[in-house]
């Protein structure tokens, strides 16, 4: 499948993106974290959540007793999309059409795995999955079924902590962050 994907040309996204970003992890891991998309680091490595995102991700994922080495991670989309400011490349919400063409790569990605859970983390990869009018702030840490998918819960993207206004709110957010992912550990558990 990566090397399928990394020809993907479903929608434009391929043309500014440095490489395709497909997911990693354990074969047959027992939960399955989906992102946004790629972001400038990712897109340069080539490996999902090994930005400033993914540090925060890795600490949330310790801090609850899950061993990254041991769960898959991927991304709804699989082509960094961005606009340049400078030298920099600021990163763009991809939009309907762009994560509908790479839903069958996401799919893919699930039925290859067979994961128990689906941790969806943020708008994007919850409204992937869930339909566009699921809300992270409305189900934010709920067990949600849906038929033909594994047991999927959504909560926050990593990034959203890192845009916290100051270092309490970002504890904060990191706290509750991390308390979403200790259900998944708990639910691993049982």
């Amino acid at each position: 499948m990566r090397a399928a994907a990394a020809s993907c040309r479903a929608c434009d996204l391929y043309k500014s993106a440095t490489q395709t970003v497909f997911g990693e992890g354990a074969e047959h891991a027992r939960v399955m974290f989906v992102g946004e998309q790629p972001g400038d680091r990712e897109d340069r490595e080539g490996k999902p959540f090994v930005g400033p995102a993914g540090r925060v991700l890795d600490d949330a994922l310790e801090a609850a007793g899950i061993d990254r080495s041991q769960v898959y991670i991927t991304n709804a989309v699989k082509h960094f999309k961005w606009k340049p400011q400078g030298k920099r490349r600021l990163h763009q919400k991809p939009n309907a059409a762009e994560i509908d063409a790479c839903r069958p790569w996401l799919d893919a990605e699930i039925a290859a795995v067979k994961p128990e859970i689906l941790v969806l983390l943020g708008a994007t990869a919850a409204q992937a999955l869930l339909g566009r009018d699921f809300r992270v702030t409305l189900q934010r840490g709920q067990s949600i079924e849906r038929p033909g998918l594994p047991l999927m819960l959504a909560t926050v993207h990593p990034s959203s902590i890192l845009r916290a206004p100051d270092n309490q709110t970002r504890e904060l957010a990191m706290r509750a962050f991390v308390q979403d992912l200790t259900r998944v550990a708990q639910r691993l558990r049982r």
